[in-house]
């Protein structure tokens, strides 16, 4: 039946237990864990998917993640993620979620950030290249047509939360 996950609602409650190939053929609400990783100075870890990848060949990304597993939470997933396609264990700290209609299907995407002060070791099936960016440079490369749709829109909202330097 291939990877299971959980078809939600409008609301992110649980409706059924079904493959996450069956939810993104037929447009069900899903759940999407994501982790932001920093370093100690503020950068933000942005990738490139590799060429061959079955979603989002060869673009840019600055979040990594993946589907949230039946009974899992936001918040395993973004931790389970992290060891998995970086080699980090770590605990990533929710910021929020938003319902996102997706480039190839619905979905319920979870954010969470991360300090990463260890050595990382990127899964060459999920990372084909990997740098540190500065707000700026990372602002800059959003706007590229080979960022990954569905991030340019987690990066807009994740800008808007952010609270504003107040006026002297």
């Amino acid at each position: 039946m291939g990877e299971l996950v959980e078809r939600v609602d409008e609301r992110d409650e649980v409706l059924a237990v079904v493959s996450r190939s069956d939810a993104i053929r037929q447009g069900w609400l899903h759940r999407i864990a994501t982790i932001v990783c920093r370093d100690p100075t503020g950068r933000t870890l942005v990738h490139r998917r590799p060429d061959d990848a079955s979603r989002f060949p060869g673009r840019f990304n600055w979040m990594l993640g993946g589907a949230v597993e039946v009974a899992e939470s936001y918040e395993e997933a973004a931790a389970r993620e992290l060891a998995e396609e970086l080699g980090v264990q770590g605990r990533p700290t929710f910021v929020f979620k938003f319902r996102c209609a997706g480039a190839i299907s619905p979905y319920w995407l979870g954010l969470h950030e991360v300090v990463v002060t260890e050595p990382i070791e990127p899964d060459p099936e999920e990372i084909a290249w990997h740098d540190w960016l500065t707000e700026p440079e990372l602002i800059e490369l959003v706007r590229h047509e080979a960022f990954v749709p569905d991030a340019r829109e987690a990066f807009d909202r994740y800008l808007a939360l952010r609270p504003r330097p107040q006026a002297l």
